[in-house]
């Protein structure tokens, strides 16, 4: 960047650090430079013969992070970096602001290059180098990620010339007499960071007590939904009464114990969806969802971290 555009920058921020910025504080929790050797894997053309260079791929990785965190359109983010300081400089003032179709392919090759892990267990190296390591108590849950059904039949497929935009891999379920079409992001928490460790994406129909997220040596706190589901760590599920088999009081309070254990896995959910914006999805493939789930899950982490900081945790 030039000095003389970069020092008008700068100096126009400063207005906003003095009142305080929001994304500065987020931005400076992690490392993001060894995210950087992960993305540029992603591309073989980097020679000048291939055309213009690539936008560089942490300043559009932050883009994902900032249109989860703010509940952007692809297009909207693109405004909104071109037109928004703090945006900016969270991005650290880039010469070239990708625009929303570059956007899109970044996130499309993420999904191609299969990505999602090694973006994941980075995160997860940089909560244990932090001191922030699993000790032996998780929280699992499921959340429904709502998608749009669209009017045509469930099992017609949606075919390029179709005029519907209902999701392609959405699924129907029933939980509590209330009907669901979409998706469903199972996570689990540490009790002791509330951080979350492990996600999986899956579709509204895929039953909580088939996905089990728990490992060896872990005591993992699960609601009535996994009754009868065998884990890999140690369950402590609540028991669910079944016909002829009424709950007995040493069950009943074995819940309760369990409930009051579990609480923090609710909040999560409240946190991504109300925050986030990720309750409901206009993408149609699961692939495309678990991409959003992942930033999802990313942006969280980023927001818990920020509360461990304030605590002076980290």
């Amino acid at each position: 960047m030039d000095d003389l555009i970069g020092f008008a920058l700068n100096e126009k921020y400063k207005r906003l650090q003095s009142v305080g910025d929001k994304l500065a504080e987020i931005e400076s929790l992690i490392d993001w430079k060894p995210f950087r050797p992960i993305l540029e894997s992603m591309y073989n053309n980097r020679t000048a013969s291939g055309g213009r260079p690539e936008a560089d791929v942490i300043v559009m990785f932050k883009m994902l992070v900032l249109q989860q965190w703010h509940g952007l359109s692809d297009a909207e983010l693109e405004r909104q970096c071109i037109d928004r300081i703090s945006f900016q400089k969270f991005m650290d003032f880039p010469d070239y602001i990708p625009d929303s179709t570059t956007v899109w392919s970044f996130r499309k090759r993420i999904i191609d290059n299969g990505k999602e892990e090694q973006i994941w267990d980075e995160m997860q190296k940089q909560l244990d180098a932090l001191g922030l390591k699993i000790k032996k108590g998780m929280i699992q849950d499921a959340t429904f990620i709502h998608s749009n059904p669209g009017h045509a039949k469930a099992d017609e497929p949606r075919g390029k010339e179709a005029k519907t935009s209902r999701s392609k891999d959405g699924t129907w379920t029933k939980k509590g007499g209330k009907s669901h079409f979409g998706y469903k992001l199972h996570t689990i928490i540490d009790k002791d960071y509330e951080l979350i460790r492990r996600f999986k994406t899956t579709t509204a129909s895929v039953h909580d007590s088939q996905i089990d997220l728990s490992e060896l040596n872990e005591v993992v706190y699960r609601d009535r939904g996994y009754f009868g589901a065998i884990a890999k760590g140690f369950a402590a599920t609540m028991q669910r009464a079944v016909r002829g088999h009424p709950l007995e009081i040493g069950d009943i309070l074995r819940n309760k114990r369990i409930s009051s254990q579990r609480v923090p896995g609710e909040r999560i959910y409240s946190v991504v969806k109300e925050v986030f914006n990720t309750g409901k999805v206009l993408v149609t493939t699961v692939e495309r969802v678990n991409v959003k789930m992942l930033m999802t899950a990313f942006c969280f982490n980023l927001h818990q971290l920020k509360t461990l900081k304030h605590k002076g945790i980290i």
